[in-house]
């Protein structure tokens, strides 16, 4: 069986293609920067930009399973350059699909497809795709979703799965960026700190992966599916427990919402202006995200997919802590 993944050198990616090489698959990868230790290891690599259409569609020829895993991601930047990854790069994937017969396309998505400045509390995927949000990361995707799920058929069938807030042992994003700020004293708690959010430990995204495209012969081909580990957390106590166990001081300074989202204003307006190439430290969107609850309901995951979650909070928590307890020593 050959399978494709992009991004296949990334956080999730590159778990996701170190599961498929231990179950004897056919792996390439389509990214743009090769992975020497992967190749060694027999992985197939075509370097290329998810715009460069034709290059996407000769990759699809003689895949059964595509896993679209890449995407670019971030609060900040140009519009026109989110288009061409998680749109144009998508479509070109898909394209290459019909013209390849490729069988199954698991597309990774994101839970803020759905984005509508609520909060979401034990949400389900009857929620409309945003078509209005202050960041052109959940409005591409969503674009992308949309395209994913309508391109379903009898020949190529085709599911989107939602993990939300991937973390893990070598998660190069998430808890490094939280840390790191917290380290130079520029973390506030947003709100109340009392909001409740789903995250989703790696392998555990890992497995609804292949859960997904086991699925495909059944309900789960032209859906999205909500995926998270399933155990909401207070999310500034889970942040402040971490920053504890590593022996960092906690954080205390709160901003109310209303502050943030104006910030989040100005320094957009300032960022735009000028332009500066960095990300905003705060903008309208990222105020929202660390002040609103986000915790999904997964009952259909589990139905569908026969997803379960295998690693747990506590347990993902305690190996990261000494992981990052390892690394200091």
């Amino acid at each position: 069986m050959n399978t494709l993944v992009t991004g296949g050198t990334g956080f999730l990616g590159r778990r996701l293609v170190e599961r498929l090489l231990t179950e004897g698959r056919n792996v390439t990868v389509l990214g743009r920067t090769p992975s020497p230790d992967l190749e060694q290891r027999g992985v197939r690599f075509i370097r290329a930009a998810l715009d460069d259409a034709p290059a996407v569609s000769a990759a699809c020829a003689g895949m059964t399973t595509i896993f679209h895993v890449a995407a670019k991601v971030g609060v900040w930047g140009r519009y026109e350059d989110f288009y061409r990854t998680n749109v144009l790069g998508t479509r070109a994937l898909l394209a290459g699909c019909q013209q390849h017969g490729v069988q199954r396309f698991v597309y990774t998505s994101t839970p803020s497809v759905v984005y509508n400045g609520s909060d979401f509390r034990g949400a389900d995927e009857s929620l409309p795709l945003t078509t209005d949000c202050p960041s052109h990361y959940p409005l591409t995707k969503a674009i992308a979703e949309r395209e994913v799920l309508a391109a379903n058929t009898d020949s190529l069938r085709t599911v989107a799965l939602r993990p939300h807030l991937i973390w893990g042992v070598g998660d190069p994003h998430l808890v490094p960026r939280v840390l790191a700020r917290a380290k130079a004293g520029r973390l506030r708690i947003v709100g109340d700190g009392h909001n409740r959010v789903d995250m989703i430990h790696v392998e555990n995204a890992v497995d609804a992966h292949l859960c997904a495209e086991n699925a495909l012969n059944g309900p789960a081909a032209g859906r999205a599916y909500f995926i998270t580990n399933d155990e909401p957390v207070a999310l500034w106590d889970w942040i402040n427990g971490l920053l504890t166990a590593l022996g960092e001081k906690p954080v205390t300074k709160k901003i109310s919402l209303q502050t943030a989202l104006r910030i989040g204003a100005v320094c957009e307006t300032i960022w735009k202006a000028l332009p500066l190439k960095s990300e905003p430290p705060m903008t309208r969107f990222i105020a929202k995200e660390l002040a609103t609850d986000h915790w999904f309901d997964i009952t259909a995951a589990k139905r569908d997919l026969g997803y379960a979650p295998r690693i747990s909070m506590a347990q993902g928590t305690s190996e990261l802590i000494a992981w990052y307890r390892a690394q200091k020593s």
